[in-house]
């Protein structure tokens, strides 16, 4: 089945042969796959999107007699799709105008080819996102990371608005499962350096006990209170994340939640978690900054090195190379009341000793942006992805 689904409302006053003839037309312009539904409502709901395609004026009748059965299917927004021909778009925006007076949510998709099959494209990805989100776990492995004052969520809010649940899962079950763990001596990665070679099998104990920990708790994400493994087990978790965010599980730092929820919606629209980086320099004037962390997705990077970790020294952190070009910033609040999206141009990657090992250097197509970190931050990490996705993602907040 596919994701996008058509339904139809047509007068009877309009030739049916006539119609069908421009029906062909303009659906095959748009270049979308789609099933055709007709004027059969009776599985109205059940895909990514429904796009009810006004063909004819003289419809409005005909949808409001089969208002009350859609409200009973679907609690989505209506989208209603025209060609403009035989006086559809005026039966749409009567239709529209009636919703929004019940108190209904809707859009009429309306404009040139590329205009509309970009609408129907950017609408199908979010309303799939949406269905991914529901009913997937996301753990807290040793509650957020004392420094993080702001970096909290409200899961009942999580719950409802994403149909995402959090699960409280103690530090000691994971050290546990550290313990346990196989100490693997085979060393896939390339390192001159042996404090770090002999760093790699407790990083790779760390990797397969977050497995366990994932497995057992049917998660699809979590965020781990990393800093406690450096005193626990003299290691930490930058190349476990790195690995499993680059499987498909995401996989976030020092227990910030928000930072958290900000990539599994990431992932969600486009695949990749996303790098989590705290900003470490902002010049207001034109817009470049500099974020930084010691893991980053490796399914992000054209390639990458082995270093400590920096604050510490120790284990094993990720120095990562993403390629220059378009990128999104990306961050929501706990309560997913806020929401900051920038886009921007990722420059070059450093090296700097004196930060985090992955360095980012982005300058932001909107400068004036800059001023949110200053003024009205939420909280320190923000996640980067590949790509400018702005409109995409503030279509999945709407």
């Amino acid at each position: 089945m596919n994701s996008i689904a058509i339904y139809t409302l047509t007068s009877e006053l309009h030739d049916e042969g006539a119609v069908a003839a421009v029906t062909h037309e303009f659906l095959t312009s748009l270049h979308i796959k789609y099933d055709m539904r007709g004027s059969d409502y009776s599985d109205y709901g059940s895909h990514a999107l429904d796009l009810i395609y006004v063909r004819t004026g003289g419809t409005e009748g005909i949808f409001l007699r089969l208002l009350s059965q859609l409200q009973l299917q679907s609690q989505k927004p209506f989208y209603l799709l025209t060609s403009g021909k035989s006086n559809s778009l005026a039966a749409a925006m009567e239709i529209l105008s009636y919703l929004n007076q019940q108190g209904f949510k809707g859009e009429i998709i309306h404009g040139n080819n590329d205009y509309i099959h970009d609408r129907i494209t950017i609408l199908s990805k979010a309303n799939e996102a949406r269905q991914q989100l529901r009913g997937i776990r996301l753990g807290i492995i040793g509650q957020p990371s004392d420094w993080l004052i702001s970096s909290h969520a409200d899961k009942d809010k999580v719950s409802q608005r994403l149909g995402i649940t959090l699960v409280d899962i103690p530090m000691q079950e994971l050290l546990d499962a550290i313990a346990a763990a196989p100490v693997n001596n085979h060393q896939r990665e390339q390192t001159l350096n042996d404090a770090i070679r002999q760093s790699l099998p407790v990083a790779n104990q760390i990797y397969e006990a977050l497995k366990i920990i994932v497995e057992r708790h049917r998660l699809s994400g979590f965020t781990l209170r990393c800093f406690d493994l450096l005193s626990a087990v003299h290691n930490t978790g930058c190349m476990a994340l790195a690995r499993l965010n680059a499987e498909g599980i995401v996989a976030g730092c020092e227990g910030d939640v928000p930072a958290l929820l900000s990539m599994t919606i990431v992932n969600a629209l486009i695949g990749v978690s996303g790098f989590q980086a705290n900003p470490s320099s902002i010049n207001p004037e034109n817009g470049t900054m500099t974020f930084a962390h010691c893991t980053i997705p490796l399914n992000m990077v054209e390639r990458y090195e082995l270093d400590t970790h920096f604050e510490s020294g120790i284990g094993v952190g990720i120095r990562g190379y993403m390629a220059a070009g378009p990128v999104t910033i990306f961050k929501v609040s706990g309560d997913l009341q806020r929401s900051f999206i920038t886009e921007g141009e990722l420059m070059c990657n450093e090296s700097k000793p004196d930060l985090c090992r992955t360095q980012l250097v982005i300058r932001l197509t909107n400068p004036a942006d800059a001023t949110y970190f200053l003024t009205h931050p939420i909280g320190n990490h923000h996640i980067i992805l590949p790509g400018h996705h702005k409109i995409l993602l503030e279509e999945i907040q709407r």
